[in-house]
């Protein structure tokens, strides 16, 4: 286990990259009570193939330019309890996560997200022992880009 005085501090809300699924930066909501991380979707499908589940869903506008599908093999289905109490079966995929410099494979969940006002949701499981968290900081690593829909955050 690293030092924590050598570790990195993010702030409560962090851009950071999906490489794989094309997502060159995304706002994220970093929670350390939530143990999963979940990304935003407009639509999910699955289905088989060569004896395995996939999963198919589309990016929203608050994850790409425009909307788009993007495919993953589903790692796992399991049971995620919200902030209100409520329970759900959502599809999990392995991704890789960058964020700081580094990259790394992370679990996240499928959901919509539609009236949060973070696209994803950063857990504590893809951050454990890589950093520290400071509730009182915002993009400690640099603010999102600006986008003609989307003005810079200060």
């Amino acid at each position: 286990m690293p030092d924590p005085a050598s570790l990195p501090v993010l702030g409560w809300r962090e851009c950071l990259a999906l490489p794989e699924l094309g997502i060159t930066e995304i706002r994220a909501k970093v929670d350390t009570g939530a143990r999963s991380s979940a990304l935003h979707v407009e639509a999910i499908e699955t289905g088989f193939r060569d004896g395995r589940e996939w999963v198919r869903f589309a990016l929203g506008d608050d994850c790409i330019a425009a909307r788009r599908w993007v495919e993953a093999a589903v790692l796992d289905r399991r049971q995620v309890t919200d902030s209100g109490g409520h329970r759900s079966e959502r599809i999990f995929v392995r991704t890789r996560l960058r964020l700081a410099g580094a990259e790394w494979a992370i679990d996240m969940n499928l959901s919509r997200r539609t009236h949060m006002l973070f696209p994803m949701l950063l857990g504590r499981t893809a951050i454990a022992g890589r950093f520290l968290v400071d509730p009182a900081c915002s993009y400690t690593l640099g603010a999102p880009l600006a986008t003609p829909d989307r003005p810079a955050v200060a």
